[in-house]
């Protein structure tokens, strides 16, 4: 039996916020070996609970919380645990992905997954300590950061593991985030499904130990991996500069990091963010996930102006509240990024919104009166600050703001929409797709509206070679559909499995098929655990067709049709014509019709026929 001898708690925890009750069921070997943990747990789930017209903040979503199937056992990076809901900044398919501990917890506790329906009458937290399930007052840490609510909830309940909002959760805006250990599900505002459902915090304590099927294997295939992890170049790289290190490739020799909300693809006044400046400057030591061997995270202090401490910064930020804001000052940066770990706000969607309030101010459609007297002239670091405290505050321009650039795009009207960038609702992270067509498609496709991680495509882009391909030209729309679905299975499979895509160049999925037979007992070759990826992206993509999605959905924003202006990729842009065949090769390697419609004996073979609406 694979779930009875191996990593697998076996159950599901179900808690009812609105009946304070939590029901328990079981789950057999078929169940997991055709959705493994993690992404796939998350893609079953969702589709099977949340039916399409569900109101993102009402009691008809849930909220999913499901660890990777290793998370939890030696496998060096594999700490990974994903959230799932409705997201109510795109309307769709909503997951964000955290490190920490908090899914360790969950398992340590003797859960594969964690189903939270209903809503709490009043503000509440959950606690989960074994078998004990309790819906606890948190009236008293409403208002508080993510950091004082787990430092009051730990004095009550001692050593527990706890995934909090902040005041942006609770403020439903619509990109806040889940934090646990300084860790956030950032994208798409999971924290404010948690918000709606009065729900401040989720706290963890387990004292069951995580099993594997065949222990001396995985010990032994430990050293393997972390030989390998600590002798390869991103170790030494990412141990000293974090994953921003490579922003000056992105800057000098790809000319594709987006800048002044996507003017140009070139930062010039990048100097102070690069972390070959700042890391030797503010990082006081290094920070890792559990289960980590390559630490990339940054005890960062900051200095001066700005006195505090943070855990970053990380390279996406870099951009969204840097370059996409002109913003060259790395403690004025520094500063917004503590502020939205605070208050719990993605800071790829919050300085996506005030990049983009930037461009409408530098073009007249917003006043000095809108901006209550900023100045919100790109390259002002204060302001970067200041806004994001409006934002978290939804005060005056912030509140429209913490709607996300489409829903503020339609208010503010004007000829606002040329300006905000993003697909499906979603702010874009840190790859100008122009000088990327691939990661252009990428976009098009996530299912979560525009994301680089779920794909991964920008190391195959950039570089030419990864995996099964060598030679991509980034300039090319050409064969981009079969790349960028095949990347999105390969990356669907670290997601079920929990393990850390920054290990992706190193591991390659062969590397499981040993990992696996150790962990539960059962050996999974390449094509069987893509098949796996294959049945979750479907299973994503319809969530998204019953939540309303049409192809006219998977598009680019105008700014994508301006060329580049300067640099390495200057004068490359992404055509109407261009986005049009990459997205109906995109359909027709995933089996689907013109419109993106699964085909039938697309279902049948990935056996999910039962989750597609006629």
């Amino acid at each position: 039996m694979v779930v009875e001898n191996s990593c697998y708690g076996g159950k599901i925890l179900t808690v009812d916020l609105s009946k304070k009750e939590g029901k328990r069921q079981k789950i057999g070997d078929s169940f997991a070996l055709k959705y493994l943990g993690g992404d796939g747990f998350g893609a079953y789930f969702l589709n099977k609970l949340v039916p399409g017209d569900a109101d993102p903040f009402g009691k008809e979503n849930v909220l999913v919380m499901a660890p990777g199937l290793l998370t939890g056992t030696v496998v060096p990076t594999a700490g990974k645990t994903a959230f799932f809901a409705k997201a109510p900044l795109t309307g769709g398919w909503g997951e964000g992905i955290m490190g920490g501990r908090i899914g360790f917890a969950l398992k340590q506790a003797g859960y594969d997954a964690l189903i939270i329906t209903g809503m709490a009458d009043k503000p509440s937290y959950l606690l989960i300590n074994d078998d004990e399930v309790l819906v606890k007052s948190a009236e008293h840490l409403w208002g508080k950061s993510t950091r004082e609510t787990t430092e009051e909830i730990k004095k009550d309940e001692g050593d527990v593991v706890i995934a909090s909002i902040g005041p942006a959760g609770e403020r439903k805006i619509r990109y806040a985030t889940i934090d646990s250990d300084e860790r956030q599900a950032g994208r798409g505002g999971l924290g404010a499904v948690m918000g709606s459902k009065n729900l401040k915090a989720i706290a963890i304590k387990g004292s069951n130990d995580i099993k594997v099927a065949d222990p001396d294997k995985m010990m032994k295939l430990l050293d393997k991996w972390y030989k390998i992890m600590i002798e390869s170049p991103a170790f030494n790289d990412d141990g000293k500069y974090g994953t921003g290190e490579f922003l000056e490739w992105m800057n000098a020799e790809r000319g594709t990091f987006p800048t002044r909300n996507w003017r140009e693809g070139v930062f010039d006044e990048r100097k102070e963010i690069d972390p070959y400046y700042w890391a030797p400057r503010y990082t006081i030591k290094n920070k890792a996930c559990i289960q980590c061997v390559k630490p990339c995270g940054k005890a960062f202090v900051i200095k001066g102006k700005y006195e505090g401490a943070l855990d970053g910064v990380e390279y996406e930020t870099l951009f969204a509240l840097g370059s996409n804001c002109g913003n060259p000052s790395i403690e004025a940066l520094a500063k917004a990024n503590e502020l939205c770990d605070l208050y719990g706000m993605d800071t790829i969607s919050a300085g996506g919104a005030i990049g983009f309030a930037m461009d409408l101010y530098e073009n007249g459609i917003l006043s000095e009166k809108d901006a209550a007297g900023i100045d919100l002239r790109f390259g002002n670091g204060d302001a970067v600050v200041q806004m994001v405290e409006k934002i978290a505050n939804r005060d005056g321009l912030g509140d429209l703001l913490a709607e996300g650039v489409k829903r503020a795009a339609e208010k503010i009207g004007k000829g606002a929409d040329k300006y905000a960038v993003h697909v499906r609702g979603m702010e874009p992270p840190a790859y100008d797709v122009r000088g990327i067509k691939g990661m252009g498609l990428a976009f098009m496709t996530s299912p979560r509206g525009a994301c680089h991680l779920r794909s991964g495509a920008y190391a195959l882009e950039l570089t030419g070679k990864f995996w099964r391909y060598e030679g991509v030209d980034r300039f090319s729309a050409e064969g981009k559909g079969q790349e960028i679905a095949d990347m999105e299975n390969f990356m669907a499979v670290y997601d079920t499995l929990g393990v850390c895509k920054f290990s992706r160049g190193m591991f390659l999925i062969e590397g499981f098929a040993d990992i696996l037979e150790a962990a539960i007992g059962k050996r999974m070759g390449e094509d069987e655990l893509l098949t796996i990826g294959e049945r979750i992206n479907n299973l994503k993509h319809i969530f998204n067709i019953k939540c309303g999605w049409t192809k006219e959905d998977s598009k680019l924003p105008p700014k994508i049709r301006i060329p580049i202006p300067e640099g390495v990729s200057k004068g490359s842009f992404i055509s109407e014509k261009e986005e049009k065949k990459m997205l109906q090769d995109y359909f027709e390697a995933r089996g689907w019709d013109k419109k993106g419609i699964p085909k039938e004996k697309t279902l049948k073979k990935l056996e999910i026929e039962e989750f597609m609406e006629s």
